[in-house]
């Protein structure tokens, strides 16, 4: 079976969600409170519904319990979104992930169970930030406050030497899962696999190690 997501909330966030979600072919219904904002959605959505997501009635009768993913996008209103991922929980949702506007929405978000909490606007200004103060950084996504997963680009450096020659792992405590190149993405690749110049190498660690692998390494 097909998994089953729900967006709650189709502002500038949800509403990019729910296309996504779209046009990778899974079921995705779509709910807001504003007429005008669910007809736009109708054509995209498998489903899309006003409704009040502040009632609980409403978000049973949605049958929103039997979805694998609901996520909780509404804009400013913490306290809409608060209230919608309390009654998520205690209607047996099994993931409820939530759009954060601030530090103290996390906070709150956190103790009463949202599973996930997301900081678009925080996340998507750190990746810019890693990639506009690097040459060789390319991507950038956080893992957990101390660890992350990003593509360097290989340099004249490394070019011609295999993983092995490289010894990423013993030098800077970084291991490197993947290389794309060019339309080909070799995952988990062999100890003896040659990087090349303009290779993308995909780099799980520590923050510091990686810094220091990327200052150094490459």
């Amino acid at each position: 079976m097909k998994k089953q997501f729900a967006v709650i909330g189709l502002g500038r966030f949800g509403g990019n969600l729910v296309q996504e979600l779209a046009s990778l072919n899974v079921e995705v219904l779509a709910i807001d409170i504003h007429h005008e904002v669910v007809q736009k959605f109708q054509d995209i959505a498998t489903h899309a519904v006003q409704a009040n997501a502040m009632d609980e009635s409403v978000l049973k009768s949605l049958g929103l319990r039997n979805f694998d993913h609901v996520i909780v996008s509404f804009g400013e209103n913490i306290e809409a979104s608060i209230l919608t991922t309390l009654q998520l929980k205690e209607i047996g949702v099994k993931e409820v992930w939530v759009k954060a506007s601030n530090a103290y929405h996390q906070k709150v978000l956190d103790r009463i169970g949202a599973d996930k909490v997301i900081h678009p606007e925080r996340d998507m200004a750190r990746r810019i930030a890693h990639h506009i103060t690097s040459e060789k950084i390319i991507d950038y996504i956080e893992v957990s406050k101390e660890h992350s997963i990003v593509e360097v680009l290989a340099t004249r450096k490394v070019a011609g030497k295999n993983l092995i020659e490289l010894d990423v792992r013993a030098k800077y405590g970084c291991n490197i899962i993947a290389i794309h190149r060019g339309d080909e993405v070799i995952v988990s690749p062999s100890a003896d696999e040659v990087i090349q110049k303009e290779d993308l190498l995909i780099v799980i660690g520590h923050n510091r190690d990686i810094n220091r692998f990327e200052k150094e390494g490459v």
